[in-house]
């Protein structure tokens, strides 16, 4: 049996909790400097650089390493793929939550068991 359900066609690389705030404050910034990432994201560099590592290597996000000054920086950017996938991401969670308001209690829901 197929079926359409949204949960089905949410992407790992881009529901990972962590890596869905990548992409979310990327979005709304632009372009994230790899700093800001980890202290909104309350991350370790090591743990963030990991996850910058999938997300460039699907080709959602594209990374820069550069200067500012005399420090070194890294600046993450959504690519157009990452701007399209967050775009997906958003719209299937959109219709779970839409699901989820409009089921009902479990009694009215067929196909549900209660206990």
């Amino acid at each position: 049996m197929t079926t359409d359900h949204p949960a089905n066609s949410l992407d790992d690389v881009v529901h990972q909790r962590v890596r869905l705030g990548i992409m979310t404050v990327a979005h709304q910034a632009r372009q994230v400097e790899f700093g800001f990432l980890r202290t909104t994201l309350q991350l370790t560099a090591g743990n963030l650089g990991q996850h910058l590592t999938v997300l460039e290597k699907a080709g959602l996000i594209q990374i820069e390493k550069g200067y500012e000054g005399k420090r070194p920086r890294t600046w993450i950017t959504l690519t157009a793929a990452g701007e399209a996938a967050l775009r997906d991401e958003i719209a299937r969670l959109k219709q779970l939550i839409h699901q989820v308001e409009q089921a009902g209690t479990p009694l009215d829901v067929p196909g549900t068991v209660t206990r």
